[in-house]
């Protein structure tokens, strides 16, 4: 009868293989993180920049501070009603900011003055500051 000495290093707790039980932690991980409304975004970024970004990541407040930028440079067409039917043939929910002050402008004709809401109006203002010096030149 062949007698096995055990291995060296930390006992075994658990009966199933190391690799299973990666798995499992790693699935409960993203089980959590997506209860916790977290998703992983990957980008491809320059090394200089990805490192900046690291450590950008670390400071408090750095997440509300990106809200905003992205607020003022990626807009929602669905949040505003004349935009989302002047974007009627583009797939994608966000355009840039010039994107929207441009279709505003070449399609001013078609924008409904009276469905004109104080948040679409407030973007259009804010857009035609950013980018036409103030002007919608309609």
């Amino acid at each position: 009868m062949k007698t096995t000495t055990p291995k060296p290093g930390r006992p075994r707790t658990n009966p199933l293989p190391r690799a299973e039980q990666l798995r499992r932690a790693k699935r409960a991980q993203r089980e959590r993180d997506r209860d916790a409304g977290l998703v992983l975004c990957q980008l491809k970024l320059g090394k200089g920049t990805a490192e900046r970004l690291r450590h950008a990541i670390a400071i408090p407040g750095f997440e509300a501070e990106l809200a905003d930028f992205l607020e003022e440079e990626i807009v929602d067409v669905c949040d505003h009603p004349n935009l989302r039917l002047l974007c009627w043939n583009r797939a994608g929910r966000f355009i840039t900011g010039r994107d929207a002050f441009g279709l505003y402008e070449r399609n001013w004709r078609l924008v409904d003055r009276a469905r004109l809401g104080e948040r679409e109006r407030g973007l259009i203002e804010r857009l035609a500051a950013r980018y036409g010096n103030g002007l919608l030149n309609v």
